[in-house]
């Protein structure tokens, strides 16, 4: 079981449960239970061990990245408005404050990301994150989430999650390299799966990166306690 705590601002606590975290901020204290389901898509896996170093952000290269990015008590908050810059001044992309995992890439066996996610109301048109492919490749991912009016989306597709906003959720996205499929569950449920184009190497992203269409003008995510598992 959990106990209620009063502790400082916006602190993560998880407990015994898988299921179960705390998230107190401002003085208040709240009992999250990520919504239906008890499985465990991370059983059978090893995890694997994350430096703050592996965390490196990306963010608009004209305004201090203070300005788009925060990690406070374990929770990264990541925000863009639609008019910012690329991260770079060689690249054309859209604006984004992300987080590449680095030091992971991998080009077989079966890989798993999972993190605490927070999607504010008003957030569209944004992907919050993705399986990328080697730098140079014919296609730049084989998934991204993104989140359109409340609803997370594989790409501008199929619909992975409704009700996203406002609300810790859990997610862990599977990548099976040798049968290239990739697989959603959205707070230990199944929600997701589908064949993906293989390609040479993989790294993961989460945050915000503005997409093509219904984009709001500014675009927020917040993460937790991200964790990566593999299995050979």
């Amino acid at each position: 079981m959990a106990t209620r705590l009063r502790l400082a601002p916006v602190l993560i606590v998880v407990t015994r449960r898988p299921w179960l975290f705390l998230l107190v901020a401002m003085g208040c204290t709240f009992l999250v239970a990520a919504r239906g389901g008890s499985g465990n898509p991370t059983a059978g896996f090893e995890k694997v061990e994350l430096t703050d170093g592996d965390f490196q952000v990306q963010s608009p290269f004209n305004v201090p990245e203070s300005q788009r990015f925060q990690y406070r008590n374990g929770v990264r908050t990541f925000w863009v408005h639609r008019n910012d810059k690329p991260f770079n001044t060689a690249t054309h992309t859209n604006p984004r404050s992300e987080v590449r995992l680095r030091g992971h890439d991998y080009s077989s066996g079966v890989w798993q990301f999972e993190g605490y996610g927070y999607i504010p109301s008003g957030t569209s048109g944004a992907s919050v994150m993705q399986i990328h492919n080697q730098e140079g490749a014919a296609h730049s991912t084989v998934l991204m989430l993104h989140v359109y009016n409340g609803v997370l989306r594989f790409y501008s597709g199929a619909e992975v999650e409704p009700d996203i906003y406002n609300r810790w959720f859990r997610l862990n996205v599977v990548h099976n390299v040798r049968t290239s499929t990739v697989t959603v569950y959205v707070d230990g449920k199944h929600k997701f799966g589908t064949s993906v184009t293989p390609s040479d190497s993989y790294y993961f992203k989460f945050g915000v990166y503005m997409q093509h269409h219904d984009q709001s003008s500014c675009m927020e995510s917040r993460w937790t306690n991200v964790t990566l598992y593999s299995k050979h």
